[in-house]
């Protein structure tokens, strides 16, 4: 019997080395609109949080609404890079090919984002059709609703789940939803710091391989 009947996973920054990308993204195109931002920052204070969040939160720093196509500009450059430059981070397909509990993934990113990410990186059908957007809640994360959502649906009490995140708003989106998270740090865009955050957000524990996860679901 393993510890958990439900491994959580997070996509972005998790199982898709993708954060680094659209952050980089992010931090271009806010630059243009004269909101002078580095890619660390943005991940730092974005990351995993839906684009309406973050568009809603830049637009009141500015003191103004974004131009009507800001983000869809962001998604045809994010979509362009995926497909030159994404890969999966070590280990991902090999946790995910080998784990005994029940598994699947809670996200921020869009549907077919999501679907186009997995399916260059050849992890699609390892987790389909059990891959959830906060598209399908009400709020999105720092909310716990998508983990919640997504537990419903597989047949897993919170408390029986255990979820992997990269991000300050997922870790703390887990831990509102009662459940038990890991902290990974083995994305490119984590930089020095970042362990120490996501542990403040209520992290049980932070890992930086996703090797170490399977043992702590077991």
């Amino acid at each position: 019997m393993t510890k958990f009947d439900l491994v959580i996973f997070d996509c972005d920054g998790v199982l898709l080395d993708s954060e680094i990308i659209a952050c980089r993204a992010d931090a271009e195109a806010y630059t243009r609109l004269g909101y002078v931002i580095t890619t660390e920052e943005v991940s730092r204070r974005f990351a995993g949080m839906p684009d309406e969040a973050v568009d809603a939160a830049l637009a009141e720093e500015l003191g103004q609404p974004l131009p009507p196509d800001f983000r869809s500009e962001i998604k045809k450059t994010v979509i362009e890079k995926y497909r030159t430059e994404l890969k999966a981070i070590d280990g991902a397909i090999a946790l995910l090919s080998s784990l005994k509990a029940a598994k699947c993934i809670a996200s921020s990113a869009a549907p077919a984002k999501l679907a186009l990410g997995l399916i260059e990186t050849e992890m699609f059908e390892l987790v389909y059709p059990n891959i959830f957007s906060t598209k399908l809640v009400e709020k999105g994360k720092p909310h716990p609703d998508i983990f919640l959502y997504a537990a419903r649906k597989m047949g897993a009490s919170p408390s029986r789940c255990i979820v992997v995140e990269d991000s300050v708003a997922g870790v703390t989106a887990a831990k509102s939803a009662g459940m038990t998270c890991i902290g990974f740090t083995g994305g490119s865009h984590c930089a020095d710091g970042h362990s120490q955050r996501l542990y403040a957000a209520g992290a049980d524990t932070v890992v930086n391989r996703l090797e170490a996860v399977r043992p702590l679901t077991e």
